[in-house]
C-alpha cells in the first residue's frame, strides 16, 4: 500500500506537534505518559524553591514540584506537587519545606502520619511545614557570634583610639627607648649567664667536693638524728622534771623556814646571833694580835706570871668604827 505524500506529511506534522508538547510538559515539571497523583501545600515564603524541585519521603525521591502561584488575597504561595508512588500517603501528613545542603536549593519531603489511616486523594492539600536547613542553622549559629564579634571590634576601636591618644610622638619615642633598654638589659643577662657558665665549668671539681661534703654532712647529721631518737629523750625530761620539782620543794621549804637552812635564811635572832659571835671572835683574835702577852707566858727563869692587865682603851669601839 503506498503512502500518499500528504499522508507522510500529516504523520510528521502531528508527530512534532505531540513531541512539542511532551517536551514543554517535561520541563514544565510534567510527563505526561506517567500516571502522577497531584498533591497541594500552601507556604508564607518559598525562597530558594523552584519548579521541577524533588520531593522525597523518608529520603526516596517520589516527585517534583510542577508549579509555584502566589494567592493574591493572602498573599501566600500554593505549590502543586506531582507525586508517583505507591506509598499510602495519609491525608495528615505534612509537607515540609527544607535546604539539604548549600548547593542544589530546597527541597519538600512529605512526612506521613503512619497513626492516621485516612489515606490522602488526588488534589488534596497538605500541612505545611518548614524545616531548618543548614544555613539557617548556621545562620542562627552566627548570629550570637556576629554580635560578640561586632562588639569586641567596638571595644578594639576604642582601645585602640586610646592607644593612638596615649602615644603620641613622645610616647613613642619612650616607648622606642624602653625597648632599646629591654634589649641592651637582655643582652647583658647573656653575657651574665654566659660568665656563670664558665665559673661554674671552673670550678666544677671544687663544686662537686663541696656537694660530696655536704652530703656527708648530711648522713652524718642523718646518724646524730638516729641517735636522738633511739635515746630515750622522754625518760630523760620526766626525770628532769622530777629533780626540778625536788628542788621547787627544797626552795619552798627554805622559804618557809623548815630545816636549818631554813631558819638561817629566815630567822633573824638566829643572824644576830651569828653576827654578834663573829664579831666577838673578830675582837678576840684583834686583841690576841695586839697583846699576845696576856695569852701567852713563858718564864725560862722560873719567873711569876704576870698579872693580866686589861687594856686602857677597849679595842671594840675601835673595831665597831
Amino acid at each position: 500500500m503506498k503512502i500518499s505524500r500528504e499522508i507522510k506529511t500529516a504523520i510528521l506534522v502531528i508527530s512534532s506537534i505531540l513531541l512539542f508538547i511532551w517536551g514543554y510538559s517535561f520541563l514544565k515539571g510534567r510527563d505526561l505518559f506517567i500516571n502522577y497523583k497531584t498533591y497541594y501545600v500552601e507556604y508564607k515564603s518559598v525562597e530558594g524553591l523552584t519548579t521541577s524541585a524533588p520531593v522525597t519521603l523518608n529520603g526516596l525521591v517520589v516527585g517534583k514540584v510542577s508549579s509555584i502561584n502566589i494567592n493574591y488575597e493572602t498573599g501566600t504561595l500554593l505549590v502543586e506537587l506531582q507525586l508517583k508512588t505507591d506509598f499510602p500517603i495519609s491525608a495528615s501528613s505534612v509537607a515540609s519545606l527544607y535546604e539539604p545542603g548549600f548547593i542544589g536549593g530546597k527541597q519538600i519531603a512529605i512526612v506521613p502520619n503512619f497513626s492516621d489511616k485516612t489515606l490522602a486523594v488526588d488534589g488534596q492539600k497538605f500541612t505545611a511545614g518548614v524545616k531548618l536547613g543548614l544555613t539557617d542553622k548556621v545562620g542562627d549559629q552566627l548570629a550570637p557570634l556576629q554580635e560578640k564579634l561586632e562588639k569586641v571590634l567596638s571595644s578594639t576601636e576604642k582601645l585602640i583610639s586610646g592607644v593612638n591618644n596615649v602615644l603620641d610622638q613622645q610616647g613613642q619615642k619612650d616607648l622606642k627607648l624602653t625597648l632599646a633598654e629591654l634589649s641592651r638589659t637582655i643582652e647583658q643577662f647573656h653575657k651574665a649567664s654566659i660568665s656563670v657558665n664558665n665559673l661554674l665549668d671552673d670550678n666544677k671539681s671544687q663544686i662537686k667536693g663541696v656537694v660530696t661534703n655536704f652530703n656527708k654532712i648530711s648522713t652524718n647529721f642523718s646518724k646524730i638524728s638516729d641517735s636522738i631518737n633511739k635515746a630515750d629523750i622522754g625518760k630523760t625530761v620526766r626525770n628532769l622534771n622530777k629533780t626540778l620539782a625536788k628542788v621547787d620543794g627544797i626552795m619552798s621549804g627554805l622559804e618557809a623556814g623548815k630545816g636549818s637552812m631554813g631558819k638561817l635564811l629566815n630567822d633573824d635572832a638566829f643572824y644576830q646571833n651569828i653576827k654578834t659571835s663573829t664579831k666577838e671572835l673578830e675582837l678576840l683574835l684583834q686583841d690576841i694580835r695586839l697583846y699576845p702577852t696576856r695569852y701567852i707566858n713563858i718564864s725560862v727563869f722560873g719567873k711569876k706570871n704576870k698579872p693580866y692587865i686589861g687594856p686602857k682603851t677597849d679595842s671594840t669601839s675601835t673595831i665597831n668604827n
